[in-house]
């Protein structure tokens, strides 16, 4: 395995693949048109809670110096309210998505510097417990992605499909 530059990413890193199992275990057998189901008109369906997780990945690229752009950042960009006269991306067009970005934002995580994660990074929470450097979005990202597998978890429960294993894919390496 290989050995972050920065310390601090020891945390971040196997939270980071654990998150890309749960994406792949959280999604899986679930239908196109289950997938655009809302429960009473009142959640986020699951093409909106997916698609949301995979701009984290693209923000957290972005932050960390990839030039990459999420296809679908109008749609999903700090969580942008669901409305349902938009024409969603498929699941598998996410997936597809979700797994191009992800692998260079893991080796980014080994390349990353304690210099580069204290940077400053604002994006205006104006919480005055949180400085807002790179380091803190990064886990704020880490969270998002917690938030969104349990949103989507209970989903499949909602729309009767069994509960997330939590299989590892040893061949999925990021």
């Amino acid at each position: 395995m290989n050995t972050p530059k920065s310390k601090k990413m020891e945390l971040i890193i196997p939270a980071y693949r654990m998150h890309t199992q749960s994406f792949v275990n959280v999604l899986d057998g679930i239908s196109e048109e289950d997938a655009l189901k809302r429960i009473e008109n009142k959640t986020n369906h699951i093409v909106w809670m997916a698609g949301n997780f995979v701009n984290m990945r693209y923000g957290l690229g972005a932050v960390l110096g990839l030039q990459e752009q999420d296809p679908n950042n109008d749609l999903f960009f700090q969580g942008k309210t669901l409305d349902e006269s938009y024409q969603y991306p498929t699941l598998a067009d996410l997936k597809k998505n979700f797994h191009d970005i992800s692998a260079k934002v893991y080796q980014k995580l080994f390349e990353v510097t304690d210099e580069e994660l204290d940077e400053i990074f604002e994006i205006g929470m104006n919480i005055p417990f949180i400085k807002e450097t790179k380091l803190n979005f990064v886990g704020m990202c880490i969270g998002r992605e917690d938030y969104l597998s349990g949103q989507i978890g209970l989903m499949r429960r909602i729309l009767d499909y069994p509960g997330m294993k939590y299989d590892v894919d040893e061949n999925l390496t990021y």
